[in-house]
């Protein structure tokens, strides 16, 4: 044995320390749904869903739509997606035969892009922008809020809001609870009121929703009282910001004497640098004007008679260079 390692036995070699069970702690303690929240789902697992749909294996459901239209489905999964769907379920009882419910009000291809959508989360691009409004109302009818999401931002986002339909999508946000997409019509009809207000979804909903039409006179009105407000405020704060540069080109002419206009007993430092001052540079121009003009013996000029009497004697005391 070596014998330094039995002089100092503290300084032998120590294995390291296991590392700590994270793994076995979230094997065991956290939650199968948190765990998955995380994963993916692989195209070969949503075309496994989207054939499951299309060719209706074991399906055990069928759906009647307008026109007479059946689609098949299965009833579990229609149940796991919707909680509507589920009490809708459980009050059929199976007698041994296919159970079937009825979807009407809404085109077939709507309602077979919706039932598409509970099954794999998918939906075709054209699709959805076609049957957006549709898939709207059976989201909001049948407890959908991812879809639901979806078509807002499709209608938000693809650009599918005009002059035409607003009113029509706006009311429908009110009663599909959408504040986010009826937020956006409403300003949208703020902004476009003189063409809203003679298309044909306007006149409908006066006969329809009169008070809603009503509300939104008073927003029109509140809207022009405000939009005049802040013309109001920027105008005032741009007449200030104009008696504000006067008044320091006044300063700076009376204190430190402007290269510009003078005065001309001034006498002006070596090293200092042209003039910055707008104000300056106007009011070298008009005297300028003054100078030159002949229009103001007969009385004809505008800027001569805007600008007053007293002004006029002090522009002889300004050099111009």
């Amino acid at each position: 044995m070596d014998r330094r390692n039995e002089e100092f036995p503290c300084e032998r070699t120590v294995p390291n320390p296991p590392p700590l069970p994270t793994n076995l702690y979230e094997s065991r303690f956290i939650s199968p749904m948190r765990r998955r929240r995380h994963c993916s789902i692989f195209s070969a697992t949503k075309n496994t869903w989207d054939c499951l749909f299309d060719e209706g294996y074991r399906a055990d459901l069928s759906i009647n739509t307008d026109n007479g239209g059946i689609i098949y489905a299965h009833a579990t999964i229609l149940g796991m997606s919707s909680p509507v769907f589920r009490s809708m379920l459980n009050s059929k009882q199976s007698r041994g035969h296919r159970r079937s419910i009825s979807i009407r009000g809404v085109p077939p291809e709507s309602v077979q892009v919706f039932i598409r959508f509970l099954y794999s989360s998918s939906y075709e691009e054209d699709k959805m922008q076609e049957h957006a409004l549709n898939l709207l109302m059976l989201s909001h009818a049948y407890v959908v809020p991812h879809l639901k999401r979806e078509c807002e931002r499709q209608l938000l986002e693809r650009g599918l809001i005009t002059t035409d339909n607003v009113v029509d999508i706006f009311q429908l946000a009110l009663l599909c609870d959408a504040p986010r997409l009826s937020l956006f019509c409403h300003r949208f009809m703020l902004k476009h009121f003189k063409a809203i207000s003679s298309s044909q979804g306007w006149e409908a909903m006066k006969k329809s929703h009169p008070v809603l039409e009503k509300q939104i006179f008073k927003s029109v009105t509140d809207e022009d009282i405000r939009k005049k407000e802040r013309m109001r405020k920027i105008n005032e704060r741009k007449v200030y910001m104009q008696l504000y540069e006067a008044m320091e080109a006044l300063v700076h002419i009376c204190k430190d004497g402007c290269r510009t206009i003078g005065p001309c007993d001034k006498v002006l430092k070596k090293d200092q640098t042209p003039c910055k001052y707008s104000a300056c540079k106007g009011l070298e121009l008009l005297i300028r004007h003054f100078a030159g003009c002949k229009m103001r013996v007969y009385g004809g000029c505008k800027n001569c008679q805007n600008y007053p009497t007293e002004a006029k004697s002090t522009t002889s005391s300004l050099s111009i260079n």
